[in-house]
């Protein structure tokens, strides 16, 4: 834990601290910020181009904590600042290294010219999980009633909701190999354009036969059994069979494939009530965090039926 702890102690114990003299400063900082930490949580901010930094000490919670949100993909804690959490300000007679709040041995010449710990107020952490399925549809678009609630479209009854499936219509073709990603119109625009092989007027994304042959596209896997009907390839001039009317074998499917849906959580801090005496605003939005531990997926396989 000395990697955590050092920082909010060594300024106590340098010659170079402030002297004493109170000056106005103004917060001009990246709006995001980021962290390190075990068993407590560090939260900080570096301006390289004045020498300055914001870190916020949160002892009592760690970043798995932050990031284990309820069943609304919603976490939100607020958390006192005095002698358990500390709001701190520095400012350098050095350019501070972007690292080097998380180094177990601190740097020999910190140069540390003003070190300021607020004693009072307060840190909201909210932490917002956003899910998507990457399948080059925006979720908006497959709230397919128009009734604002993107869980209750679920075109192939999976249990998975369309705006987080993969496959939209439970044929075993991925939805982003269903659209227009050859650009058949030239504007560039995969959902101005949808591919509806048999001309049903159901968009292949969402249509279990794609080429209208009686034979669910599931169940077009001629060659190889592997919940990809995109390789069976009867003839080569045509394509793949699921595409092919002339081709109506069928070998029933036995599973659905895996679904992979991405995890991006959004952590935001606001500080509030802020007793700093150079610092004369009282709240302060510390940003979002910047930290590859935010992005993350879960592996679905939904239940054949």
């Amino acid at each position: 834990m000395k990697n955590i702890f050092w920082l909010f102690c060594i300024s106590f114990l340098l010659l170079n601290c402030d002297d004493g003299d109170v000056k106005n400063v103004t917060l001009d900082f990246d709006d995001t910020f980021r962290q390190c930490g075990n068993n407590s949580l560090v939260l900080y901010k570096i301006n390289t181009s004045t020498s300055e930094t914001l870190s916020i000490q949160l002892t009592t919670t760690t970043l798995a904590e932050i990031l284990t949100v309820d069943e609304n993909n919603i976490y939100e804690e607020t958390f006192p600042l005095g002698n358990t959490n500390v709001f701190n300000y520095r400012s350098y007679g050095r350019t501070p290294l972007n690292n080097f709040f998380c180094n177990d041995i601190p740097p020999s010449n910190l140069q540390i010219e003003s070190d300021e710990v607020s004693l009072g107020g307060s840190v909201l952490i909210s932490t917002l999980l956003i899910e998507d399925d990457n399948d080059g549809i925006p979720a908006e678009d497959e709230d397919l009633n128009g009734n604002g609630n993107y869980d209750d479209d679920d075109t192939d009854m999976d249990g998975i909701p369309n705006y987080l499936d993969a496959d939209d219509d439970g044929d075993n073709v991925l939805t982003s190999n269903e659209i227009d990603n050859d650009n058949l119109d030239g504007d560039d625009d995969p959902l101005t354009n949808f591919l509806d092989t048999d001309g049903d007027d159901i968009p292949d994304y969402l249509d279990p036969d794609d080429d209208g042959d009686g034979v669910l596209t599931r169940d077009e896997e001629n060659i190889n059994q592997d919940q990809n009907p995109a390789n069976d390839v009867t003839d080569p001039n045509v394509g793949a069979d699921y595409l092919n009317e002339n081709v109506a074998t069928t070998v029933p499917a036995t599973a659905y494939r895996a679904h992979t849906i991405s995890q991006t959580y959004v952590v935001s801090a606001l500080v509030s009530n802020i007793t700093l005496p150079s610092i004369t605003q009282q709240t302060l939005d510390f940003g979002t965090l910047e930290d590859s531990q935010t992005t993350s997926s879960r592996s679905v396989t939904p239940e054949f039926n």
